[in-house]
């Protein structure tokens, strides 16, 4: 899940109003200090108004479903979407420009938040953390010391924080058509493209590599080009040599795996529309079994439906998750497709708007424990487990083996509605029961991922919180790098040659040069060192 940042569409639209003081209304300022009052979850009626900051997330309506019928029923809370509607930047426009926030916004953490803090638009967590107990007791001090504001203040309720590895991403390979060919060898990005030629040629109706949104597949091919190579590396634009980050552009690595792309789409061997096509479309292809190989950092989450509803026609169909490729001589055991941080994927905060922020606060801990995790990850109690573990692990039902075209369905809609993730707990209540399962009974992301996703990914804790605020002159600098290496990128997929997409990059690193990269990347060197240090003084 943590991985999902690449996908994440930035919250900096926020903050240019809220820098002007009254242009956003500051109610209920009495009450929303951050001090612990009276509230019991589940006496006091609770509702609060939710706004996903992302152009892809849409909420499921709250109370339609069991897990938040139940959660209505008998934690009295309601929650009320705001729906970004494809448009997040757009929208978050529009509730700036009307002076209303939402109670809770959540998206991205970092530097957006910290603009929001500045504008005194946010209510800190502290005063919380001990009358709710679980944030504290599962996510610790020390990652939430990591979370904490410069004015030493916890603004930030994270989402998917964790002690272990996680991650959703990896390859893919269509069961029915790798079969078909002979399942021959896929290791080595040799391996790929001889595969991917034969599929082209066998069975032209499908889409030999799906990269999925935003050509995410692509950026697997710089990690398998060298040992320790990170997609992170491409969303910071910054790659480490000894103590200092260098520039992306001039990446050897990088170089080599632009190339290599442009290889695969010239020939029509990946996706074509791979920069412009939607989740939606992506997610038809995947459901219909329209790809060889899949590849992206939502794998095992766009996977497990498609897996349920091709296997559900056919028991030889679907998909298996495979091993990260990589370039000939490369060990495979230092290819990391995922990333992880202690500090989970996102986060939620809650605004001066809202009128009840230790409610929310409540909730957000409560949904965070064993119970509100159990609720919401596999329902209420009866239908897909009964019973818990001594860890609290929710022990399954024969349901929950026997129905599992249904459950997934619920549990795509239950995800909409995970905004305090509690990786370690979820994680390891799976594995309690999974594992005893026939193999064909076995969720199929909870495999991929204990199988593939959680050995390749990278612990990046380090690199948390390295990028500038969008206004400072650093940040005005990252945005333009951003639009060059966004640029770039599309352009080397349609460049007519390998000695195109050098000239390209060259005329990127000139650019980004021009516009100040060395000062960004000074700048993002002190921060990952100041990190380091921090760790190290755990």
């Amino acid at each position: 899940m943590f991985l999902f940042l690449a996908l994440m569409l930035s919250m900096s639209v926020l903050f240019a109003a809220c820098g002007k003081g009254g242009e956003v209304s500051n109610q209920n300022k009495t009450v929303n200090q951050g001090t612990a009052g009276n509230f019991v979850l589940g006496e006091t009626p609770l509702k609060f108004s939710f706004y996903g900051n992302y152009d892809w997330y849409t909420m499921n309506p709250w109370g339609q479903d069991p897990a938040t019928k139940w959660i209505q029923e008998n934690k009295k809370v309601t929650v009320e979407p705001i729906q970004s509607g494809g448009t997040a930047l757009q929208k978050f426009n529009t509730m700036i420009a009307s002076g209303k926030l939402p109670d809770v916004i959540w998206g991205d953490r970092g530097t957006d938040v910290e603009k929001l803090r500045k504008a005194g638009k946010l209510v800190p967590l502290d005063a919380y953390l001990d009358k709710y107990p679980n944030l504290k007791k599962w996510a610790g001090d020390k990652t939430l010391n990591m979370l904490r504001s410069e004015d030493g203040k916890l603004y930030q309720f994270p989402n998917w924080y964790t002690k272990r590895p996680m991650g959703n991403g990896g390859y893919a390979i269509n069961n029915k058509i790798y079969k078909d060919l002979g399942s021959p060898k896929l290791e080595t990005f040799d391996d790929l493209y001889s595969y991917l030629k034969l599929v082209k040629e066998k069975h032209p109706e499908v889409v030999p590599f799906e990269v999925g949104i935003s050509g995410q597949g692509i950026d697997f091919l710089y990690a398998g080009m060298s040992e320790d190579r990170t997609v992170g590396h491409l969303m910071n634009r910054a790659v480490p040599d000894g103590n200092v980050l260098k520039s992306l552009f001039s990446d050897p690595v990088y170089r080599e795996a632009m190339v290599f792309a442009n290889k695969l789409f010239k020939e029509k061997l990946i996706t074509q529309d791979a920069i412009t096509q939607t989740r939606d479309q992506v997610k038809e292809k995947i459901n219909k079994g329209m790809v060889a190989i899949y590849g992206d950092f939502t794998t095992t989450v766009m996977g497990t439906e498609a897996n349920s509803m091709l296997k559900a026609k056919d028991p030889e169909a679907g998909y298996t998750m495979i091993w990260p490729l990589h370039k000939e001589g490369v060990d495979p055991n230092k290819v990391w497709v995922n990333e992880f941080d202690s500090l989970g994927w996102n986060v939620s905060v809650i605004t001066t708007a809202a009128k009840n922020p230790e409610g929310i606060f409540a909730y957000l801990d409560w949904l965070t424990g064993e119970e509100g995790e159990r609720i919401i990850f596999w329902g209420p109690e009866g239908t897909y487990w009964q019973g818990t573990s001594d860890t609290g692990a929710p022990l399954y039902t024969e349901k929950y083996a026997n129905d599992v075209e249904e459950r997934t369905k619920l549990m795509a809609i239950w995800d909409t509605f995970q905004w305090a993730g509690n990786t370690t707990f979820i994680d390891e209540s799976k594995s309690v029961n999974e594992m005893n399962l026939p193999e064909d009974k076995r969720d199929w992301a909870t495999v991929s991922q204990t199988n593939v996703g959680w050995k390749t990914s990278f612990d990046a804790t380090e690199f948390g919180n390295i990028n500038p605020l969008p206004d400072s002159a650093e940040g005005i600098i990252m945005q333009q790098i951003a639009d060059i290496a966004d640029q770039v990128r599309a352009k080397a997929l349609f460049a007519k040659d390998e000695q195109e997409v050098i000239a390209l990059l060259d005329k990127a690193e000139q650019d980004a040069q021009n516009a100040g990269y060395e000062k960004l990347l000074k700048f993002q060197t002190q921060k990952w060192q100041e990190n380091l240090k921090k760790i190290n003084e755990k």
